[in-house]
């Protein structure tokens, strides 16, 4: 049976790839570069957790390139690869929660106006999200979330306040990136839902050329 007009037949190897400009991708990869700067300057480099944190940051950018990539001849992988990212970033997000919770310094609640603040600055490199670190930290017109202690007697802020100001930051950003992933995943479930996986492109394909014969 010919293709019909204006009808192109479908390809074998889907398009994939393209990872870079996906904004979870892109998102995932700021949170690596903010991680690294973190563990370098708050977490002892000889200790397991610094690993494990660079390590499940590393994880979220690589699993979705590799699934990105590999949706080529597997939805599947995909699939189960972007869900490996989202699962590293929630690692990481304990992680960040943990050294908070260890150290007595609060953890942003989800609507301080101060997440929101760095969401809508979209920063897009580590340095950025530093810059905003420094300037949010020593803003006096930003309200934390709970009562602030009787102040020092020095007006400047105590050197102690930035690993809070980084970690809530890099929260932030692990918020956006998990956020963008849930709906990653929810999209490529129903693309296997309703296309299905590698096998059903090619039994498609393999009727068409018979037809088309």
């Amino acid at each position: 049976m010919p293709t019909p007009q204006n009808s192109q037949p479908e390809p074998l190897i889907g398009k994939h790839g393209g990872y870079r400009k996906l904004k979870s991708f892109q998102v995932a990869q700021l949170v690596y570069d903010v991680t690294v700067r973190f563990c370098a300057r708050y977490i002892d480099p000889r200790s397991r957790t610094h690993d494990q944190m660079v390590q499940a940051a590393r994880s979220g950018v690589q699993n979705i390139a590799e699934g990105s990539q590999a949706s080529a001849t597997s939805k599947k992988t995909e699939l189960k690869l972007t869900n490996v990212a989202r699962a590293s970033l929630e690692e990481l997000r304990l992680d960040y929660e943990d050294f908070l919770r260890q150290r007595g310094l609060p953890l942003w609640p989800r609507d301080d106006p101060r997440r929101a603040a760095l969401i809508a600055r979209r920063c897009t490199t580590a340095d950025q999200v530093a810059l905003w670190v420094r300037e949010v930290r020593s803003d006096e017109r930003v309200t934390p979330p709970t009562p602030p202690t009787p102040p020092a007697p020095s007006t400047a802020p105590t050197p102690s306040t930035y690993p809070e100001f980084a970690a809530n930051a890099a929260l932030a950003l692990i918020a956006v990136a998990s956020a963008l992933l849930d709906r990653q995943i929810a999209s490529q479930a129903r693309a296997f839902e309703e296309e299905g996986g590698f096998t059903e492109r090619l039994y498609r394909v393999r009727t068409a050329c018979k037809r088309q014969q």
